[in-house]
């Protein structure tokens, strides 16, 4: 285990009847690259921006390096901030871009061009010092923005979705492209993102933020592999959710009845009659001809779906819900119209507590027309 760098305890955020951010506590490790991830008004950029200084908290405490930060000026806190919007002077080189934190500070200036020459060879813009902001592109402007940002030598570098702008293409390379830069310099990056092939591609660890408080935090395999709650479990990657009622629970198997029929489970801390929310990836599910011991879900195959090299089968159950079936494209995959048994291994299904207590209907011998 690291040293904790960042500490939030206790913090809330409220603007007037909003809640913003509700009794928030993170630790964040030193030289970790620690993504919160969540729909839009989640609370992930509020909190970004407490840690800045751009905001207050409304109670708790903000920490960096044991250090409580609530009472600075965001200039007097070791961190920084890269934004999507980059925020260069449009006016100034790039070599003055870069430099403006360090004259500020009046630092001597054969220091700041040394330290110029160190970032740009970083970001890998050696030759760009006498050009303007107009005469880069997206992603070169970005690395601008970080450079200017690391010039610093921050603790903490705070990132607002700042590959937001980008085309998609671009924004993969710029992924990998701030992986490398934090790796390579230890610094501990915070970023903030609603994408989640970008927060799994670049994060050490990820706080998932759900109407102002953090459902889940974890590597991305964890997250992925393990979902706390049904949000977690749709909002990361796709999964089938499939709702029901522990109906026999024999050790960590659970046998659970839906509106289709019985599927098996296997977890802990499960009571017989308790609503549960069962989670599988489409490429955990796998199908028969035949029926198999523990399921009775009968669907039929209605579409196909093509990304690649993957083949997605859409199966729609009795009740029209639709479940994915996914495969590498050339393996055997079922045909368009053929009604096959669903099935999974107890282990790949993972099992939620049910929170809403809401009421299942089970339709008993639901058969297709």
């Amino acid at each position: 285990m690291g040293k904790n760098i960042v500490e939030l305890t206790g913090v809330n955020k409220i603007y007037g009847t909003n809640h913003v951010v509700k009794d928030l506590t993170l630790t964040v490790e030193e030289g970790e690259f620690l993504t919160l991830l969540g729909s839009s008004g989640c609370g992930k950029t509020t909190t970004l921006r407490m840690i800045a200084g751009f905001e207050e908290p409304t109670t708790g405490s903000i920490k960096v390096e044991g250090e409580s930060i609530e009472e600075k000026e965001p200039y007097e806190r070791d961190v920084n901030t890269v934004f999507q919007s980059y925020a260069l002077f449009p006016h100034k080189t790039i070599y003055d871009n870069i430099a403006y934190g360090l004259k500020m500070k009046k630092v001597p200036k054969k220091e700041i061009a040394e330290r110029v020459k160190e970032m740009m060879e970083l970001v890998q813009l050696e030759g760009f010092e006498k050009r303007y902001p107009n005469q880069l592109s997206g992603g070169q402007k970005q690395r601008v923005a970080i450079a200017r940002a690391l010039i610093n030598r921050p603790k903490v570098l705070l990132l607002d979705e700042p590959l937001g702008a980008l085309d998609l293409k671009l924004r993969k390379q710029m992924q990998l492209e701030l992986k490398r830069l934090q790796k390579k310099l230890n610094i501990t990056f915070i970023y903030v993102t609603h994408d989640q092939e970008e927060a799994l591609t670049m994060s050490d660890r990820i706080a998932i933020m759900h109407d102002g408080v953090m459902d889940q935090i974890a590597t991305p395999t964890e997250i992925y592999e393990h979902p706390a709650t049904k949000f977690v479990a749709t909002f990361i990657g796709e999964t089938n959710i499939f709702e029901g009622m522990a109906k026999i629970v024999d050790g960590d198997t659970i046998t659970i009845g839906i509106e289709n029929g019985d599927i098996t489970g296997c977890g802990a801390d499960f009571a017989a009659g308790e609503f549960i929310t069962v989670s599988v990836r489409p490429e955990k599910m796998k199908y028969s001809y035949e029926p198999v011991d523990g399921f009775s879900i009968a669907a039929r195959i209605v579409d196909y779906i093509y990304v690649g090299n993957i083949v997605k089968c859409v199966a729609e159950l009795p009740n029209k819900t639709q479940v994915k079936i996914e495969r590498l494209a050339g393996e055997e995959i079922p045909a368009i119209g053929d009604v096959v048994c669903l099935y999974w291994n107890k282990e790949d299904a993972v099992l939620i507590h049910n929170l809403d207590n809401r009421f299942y209907q089970a339709v008993e011998n639901a058969v297709f027309a």
